[in-house]
C-alpha cells in the first residue's frame, strides 16, 4: 500500500514511517523544509517526498489522490495560536477526506486523550468535543458515511521515547529551572502514556485493520499519577519534589499548568482486542529515568 503521511518528519511521524516500511508499505511523506526532506530521504527509495505544509491544500490533495491511504499526523504546535492551528488542521483534514470520498480508502485521523473527564475514557463512548481539534475528529468520522474508511487515534499526552521534546521535557525543563519537581495539589490525577514505538505500530494496525468510524486509544498505560511523574523527574534531576497549589499552577508551569491538573484515565482495551495491539516498550516512569530525559530540552 502507498501511504500518504503528514507530519512524517516529526517525533512520532518518523517512527510511523519506519513501521510502515517494515510492514511492506511505501510512503509519500509531506515535508515543509529542506531539513525535513533530507531527514525523510534517508529512509531510501520506498519513501518519496512531497513538498508542502498543512496550508498547502494543493499538495494535500495530490498526496491523498496518489496514495492508497492517508495517515494524518501533522499539526501546528503553537499554543499561543491554538484556535488558529485547529482551524488549519480542520481545513487540511477535510481537504484530504474530500479527495478520498467514495474510494473506501483508509484515513487515520489523530486526536488526543488529555481531557478533564475524571473517569476512565473508553473508545466506544461518545464525548462531546472540548475544543476545535476534538470537533474535527467528530467531523472526520462522518466521512464513514461518504465512502472513506476513516478512523481516529487518540494519543496519550505523553508519547515518550528518544526524540521527545514535548510535555515531559517541558516539565523537566521547569524542574531544572526552578530547582524543584512539582505536581498540583495532591497529584492524584493521572495522565495516560504510550511509548512512541508502540504508538507507531498502532497507526499501522489502524491502517490495515481499522473499522470505519471507530476510535482507537493510544494508551499503553491507562493512567500515571502526576505526583509519580514529578517524583520520577525529581529523582532523575536530583531535586526535591513538592506540591503546588492549583491557583499557582500557571505561574509555576507556564501554559502546561492548565493541563497538568487534568485527570484523564483512558482505557485501550477495545483497541487491543479489535486491532491486536500489544504495547511492549518501557513505561513512562522508566523512560524518565533514562539519560535522554535527564538531558532533554523542550521543543514545542
Amino acid at each position: 500500500m502507498k501511504v500518504f503521511v503528514t507530519g512524517a518528519s516529526g517525533f512520532i511521524g518518523t517512527q510511523v514511517v519506519r513501521e510502515l516500511l517494515a510492514a511492506g508499505h511505501e510512503v509519500v511523506a509531506l515535508a515543509r523544509s529542506d531539513a525535513s526532506q533530507a531527514k525523510l530521504e534517508k529512509f531510501g527509495s520506498k519513501v518519496s517526498v512531497l513538498r508542502g505544509d498543512l496550508n498547502d491544500l494543493d499538495s494535500l490533495k495530490k498526496g491523498a489522490a496518489e496514495s492508497d491511504g492517508v495517515i494524518h499526523l501533522g499539526f501546528v504546535h503553537d499554543f499561543s495560536k491554538f484556535e488558529e492551528c485547529c482551524q488549519i488542521d480542520r481545513k487540511a483534514t477535510t481537504t484530504m477526506l474530500d479527495v478520498l470520498e467514495g474510494t473506501n480508502k483508509p484515513f487515520i485521523n489523530t486526536s488526543g486523550l488529555l481531557n478533564q473527564r475524571g473517569k476512565v475514557a473508553i473508545e466506544s463512548e461518545y464525548y462531546p468535543p472540548v475544543n476545535t481539534r476534538a470537533g474535527t475528529e467528530d467531523l472526520a468520522l462522518t466521512y464513514k458515511d461518504k465512502g472513506v474508511r476513516v478512523t481516529s487515534i487518540r494519543l496519550s499526552p505523553t508519547v515518550h521515547g528518544e526524540g521527545d521534546h514535548a510535555f515531559i521535557p517541558i516539565l523537566i525543563g521547569v524542574a531544572r529551572a526552578k530547582g524543584v519537581a512539582a505536581y498540583i495539589e495532591e497529584g492524584s490525577n493521572v495522565w495516560p502514556a504510550v511509548h512512541v514505538n508502540d504508538a507507531a505500530k498502532l497507526f499501522v494496525l489502524a491502517l490495515e485493520k481499522g473499522v470505519a468510524g471507530h476510535v482507537y486509544h493510544g494508551a499503553g498505560e491507562e493512567g500515571v499519577k502526576t505526583k509519580d511523574i514529578a517524583t520520577a523527574i525529581g529523582k532523575t534531576l536530583g531535586v526535591p519534589v513538592e506540591s503546588v497549589a492549583r491557583e499557582k499552577a500557571m505561574e509555576h508551569f507556564g501554559f502546561l499548568g492548565f493541563f497538568f491538573g487534568f485527570d484523564s484515565p483512558s482505557s485501550s482495551e477495545i483497541t487491543r482486542k479489535e486491532l491486536g495491539w500489544e504495547p511492549k516498550n518501557i513505561t513512562l516512569l522508566e523512560e524518565i529515568a533514562t539519560e535522554y530525559y535527564k538531558n532533554s530540552t523542550p521543543g514545542m
